[in-house]
Parts: C-alpha cells; structure tokens; sequence
C-alpha cells in the first residue's frame, strides 16, 4: 500500500513527459527508420537479357562491389525475353523497397512503350539511379567475310536485297534502329533476325546462321581481340579510343548514331533516403579500383549519370523515338 502512491506519481510524470514531447509529422518516422535500417536483409538485381550478354557481364561484376557498399548480398536474376520487356515489367511491377533493383537498357526501356500499347510499364515507372555504362553501336562481321566496310556492305545488299542477314538483340533494340537507319540513308534492304539478347546473336554469327552480327563495341570486343569478329565500323559519334583505328559509319559516308545507355534503377515510388543509399552505393562500386580495372578488362565505355541528369537522357530519348515512330514505324 505505501508503494503505491510513488508508482502513480511515476506513471503521471512519463505521461506528462509523452504529452509534451513534440509529434512527428505522418510518414515521417517510418520514411527514416527504413532509410535507416535499409538494407537489412539481401536484394534482387533483375537483367532483362540472357546471362552472357554485354548487359549481365557488366552487371555482375558491379553486383558483387556494391555488395560491400550494402552490407548484403545482391541476387542477380536473368530475365531476358520480348527485347527485354518481360525483365523491366519484373522491374516495374516490384515493390518500391530498395530490395529489387535492375539494370535498364536504351533504347528498349523507351522504344517499348512506344511501339507495344499493350506493355505493362513506362518509364515514369522507374526511379533511375545510376547510369554506368554508354555503348556506341557496332557491326560485325565474321573474319573471313569479303565485306570488310559499310560501302562494301551497302553494295552487296545492293546486289542481294532482302538476303543479308543480321541479328540483334530485339525488335527495337538499339542494334535494331541503327541497321533500319541505314537502310533508310542508304536506300537497301536487309534481312533482320531477332534474338532475346547480345550472347545469341555471337552464337548464331559465329556458326554462320547469319551474316552480320549488330551488337555494341564493347559487347563483341573480346571476341574482336581473339580473332573472332572483325568490326566494319562503329556508330559514335567520333570513335571509341579503345578501337580508334575502326572508323563510324558517319566517316565512311552514313548518317548513323546509335548506341545503348546501361544502368541501375529501381521501380518508381522509392523512399528519397533508400534511393539516396542505393546512388551512394552503385557510385562508391562505379569508382571503385576492382570496379574500375573489370570495366578495364572488359573494355566497357563508361559515363556516369546521377539520377536527374539519367532521367533528363531517358526522357530526351523517349521524346526522340516517339516523333521517329510517327514517322518510321520500326514495328508492324
């Protein structure tokens, strides 16, 4: 019974204490406690193309350097299909926790859209994080081909319209627009044969089921290295310095620019502090020595874009495919 009146006396002085101290507005406290604690457990980097490809080489060596960045580990899963539609509506539909991320690719995360009505995202359903990677276009031939320039090209499909064959990673790809842009500017036909990716265009080029292999600089480099593909020129606007000796399209005659962005996003409705972890991550892993010497290795043209000048490129991107498919419609 004494002990009593004390306890009360306690629990009115916490209470008064809780009544005075000051509220934090809605929402705001679980923002920062998820920004806080985030991440606690591993995330899922979702690719829209085949393993093998120059988008899952580059990703997963980036995967494994931002990890120490996160303190968890990232889950790289493949999910190529349709010029990557199935793989970015995996993206887009998740739920905007930070815990799944993917890398997204130009053209296709732009041309999509355009070119599908029936597609399950926009670009709006994105928050871009980082761009890494700015590859300019290529063709391929293999080494023993007798078309060893874009002029040689443009004559033989001069002598064989509709037969040369050429594959690229999708309808709308970025290796896709190019080859119609030279037929457009060149006044040719050539026959094109889509892949669900980069690594089986190489495959089929290589055991001659096609003629042409269109796929970025830095994707078939290696393969130019062994021997085992010979560009016939590169689709930059000036050349690449790590093959300055293999002209652009534009010095040998042929007005044709094109290339592919790739970098990391995330689905749209990302807390500002998560995002803001995953961009000081994914720039710490860009900049990072191993980071750097892979991108080396692999001879991947870099350019590094923050979230507001990634969303400035992709939207200027979207607005120029737009007007171009009201003119040159690349799909039926």
């Amino acid at each position: 019974m004494p002990r009593r009146p004390l306890v009360a006396m306690r629990r009115r002085t916490i209470l008064a204490g809780l009544a005075a101290a000051p509220l934090a507005a809605p929402g705001i406290r679980s923002v920062r406690a998820q920004g806080a604690a985030y991440p606690d457990h591993p995330l899922n980097m979702v690719l829209a193309f085949p393993a093998g490809g120059g988008t899952d080489v580059a990703a997963r060596p980036l995967a494994k350097i931002m990890e120490k960045y996160l303190g968890q580990p990232i889950v790289v899963t493949n999910r190529p299909g349709a010029a990557g539609e199935i793989g970015f509506t995996e993206l887009a539909r998740s739920k905007p926790d930070g815990y799944t991320i993917g890398f997204i690719n130009t053209p296709t995360i732009v041309t999509i859209p355009i070119e599908r009505p029936q597609a399950r995202f926009r670009l709006d359903d994105f928050a871009p994080v980082l761009n890494i990677v700015d590859d300019p276009g290529a063709v391929w031939v293999l080494p023993d081909s007798p078309i060893r320039t874009v002029p040689d090209l443009v004559a033989e499909a001069k002598k064989r319209p509709g037969q040369i064959s050429y594959g690229t990673s999708g309808i709308g790809s970025d290796d896709h627009l190019a080859m119609l842009a030279l037929e457009r500017v060149a006044d040719i036909k050539l026959l094109h044969v889509p892949f669900a990716g980069g690594a089986p265009v190489r495959t089929a080029t290589l055991s001659k089921q096609i003629e042409l292999a269109v796929t970025n600089m830095g994707e078939a480099i290696g393969d130019y290295r062994q021997g085992m593909f010979r560009p016939i020129g590169q689709m930059g606007t000036s050349r690449w310095p790590v093959m300055a000796d293999v002209p652009t399209f534009r010095e040998q005659g042929f007005d044709v620019v094109e290339g592919s962005m790739r970098g990391l996003a995330a689905p749209a409705g990302l807390p500002r502090p998560v995002l803001e972890k995953l961009v000081s991550a994914a720039r710490q892993a860009a900049e990072d020595p191993e980071w750097q010497a892979v991108a080396t290795q692999l001879a991947l043209p870099l350019r590094l874009l923050g979230p507001d000048e990634y969303r400035a490129e992709l939207v200027a991107m979207r607005d120029h495919y737009g007007k171009l498919w009201q003119q040159h419609p690349w799909r039926d």
